[in-house]
């Protein structure tokens, strides 16, 4: 293997074992559960998120192993998703200063619009920041409204992931690097700071363009859409899917898997799992949703971000149960405590 493709090759659990974050989120063989943010979705009107980082104060304290922003540059008004609006690195800086234990993850980063040299300034510094809690979710990016406002090419972002994934792994390695690269060439020069343990896992995200054995062999950990979560033939489709996955990875070490679904998590704790929005949406009650992450963790799915932006419960009265009622059965994991540097 060459020199610059070790650098490409993703991960094993045990080049993990000291990352904060990494570590409260994944084990073999078990489940944590995270929250995506935004808490309420955006309909025209900022203040929707007012009082957010106080609810996510609240969901480190909980114990949840993690909390997810998404990276949205430009909203598509035909996509109906401003995301959480914030930049995402910015707002992870923000909430590293608000929690404490809790893993920070972005999901997902778009690796084919932004240069690597600025990804990973912005995410060796909220990692160094935030005491080692940053898991990087990667992706190529969905909304080709973006791709012409950065002088891009939409058709070219699966090329343009793969390179950047090479060039950023090239760029938190401990001391200089020469790297050339169709990104750009580094030579005589170093990216600083780099990571509080070395290394930032890299999770991609669906496809981005790439052949399933490639994630195989270069993803840290892969995050894939659930199939249907309202029957147990979803689960057991997406469990065909890591199957598939964890055979193409080549020291057949442990890889995490994660998924996300949209709730809204009814009073009734026997309502059954309902799909609303065309199956974007699932309405259940506590009791269901249990069941669902049950058969996630026997599909081989390692954690799973939960978003209760479109929940008609306040905030608050859904995170509290979710706490106390969901959050026991799937408990965050106990790793290395993050650095506190009082930067």
């Amino acid at each position: 293997m060459s020199h610059s493709a070790q650098y490409a090759s993703g991960a094993s659990f045990q080049a993990f074992t000291t990352h904060p974050g990494y570590r409260r989120m994944f084990a073999p063989s078990a489940l944590t559960i995270g929250i995506f943010l935004p808490l309420r979705f955006y309909e025209g009107d900022m203040h929707v998120l007012a009082g957010q980082a106080e609810w996510v104060t609240d969901i480190d304290r909980y114990g949840f192993a993690a909390v997810w922003v998404r990276d949205i540059p430009l909203f598509d008004p035909t996509f109906g998703d401003a995301g959480q609006l914030f930049d995402p690195f910015t707002y992870l800086a923000f909430l590293a200063a608000r929690t404490k234990v809790i893993a920070l993850a972005t999901g997902s980063a778009i690796f084919s619009l932004r240069h690597p040299i600025d990804l990973a300034k912005a995410a060796t510094t909220i990692d160094q920041l935030s005491g080692g809690r940053l898991v990087l979710g990667i992706a190529s990016g969905d909304r080709p409204i973006e791709f012409p406002a950065y002088g891009l090419e939409h058709s070219e972002r699966g090329e343009r992931f793969s390179q950047s994934v090479e060039y950023f792994r090239q760029l938190i390695r401990s001391g200089s690097q020469a790297i050339v690269s169709p990104l750009g060439k580094v030579v005589g020069a170093e990216l600083l700071p780099k990571p509080v343990t070395g290394n930032l896992p890299l999770i991609v995200t669906s496809s981005s363009g790439q052949s399933l054995r490639w994630i195989g062999e270069h993803a840290d950990g892969w995050l894939t859409y659930p199939e249907a979560t309202h029957t147990r033939q979803g689960p057991q489709r997406l469990a065909e899917k890591i199957r598939a996955w964890r055979q193409l990875i080549p020291d057949g070490g442990f890889r995490p898997h994660m998924t996300n679904e949209w709730i809204d998590l009814v009073e009734n704790p026997d309502y059954p799992r309902t799909p609303l929005r065309g199956g974007y949406v699932l309405q259940t009650g506590r009791k269901g949703l249990i069941d669902l992450l049950g058969e996630w963790k026997d599909a081989g799915v390692n954690h799973a971000a939960l978003g209760i932006q479109f929940s008609q419960r306040p905030t608050r009265e859904v995170i509290q149960e979710l706490a106390e009622e969901v959050l026991p059965h799937f408990p965050s994991h106990e790793g290395p405590i993050p650095q506190d540097i009082l930067w």
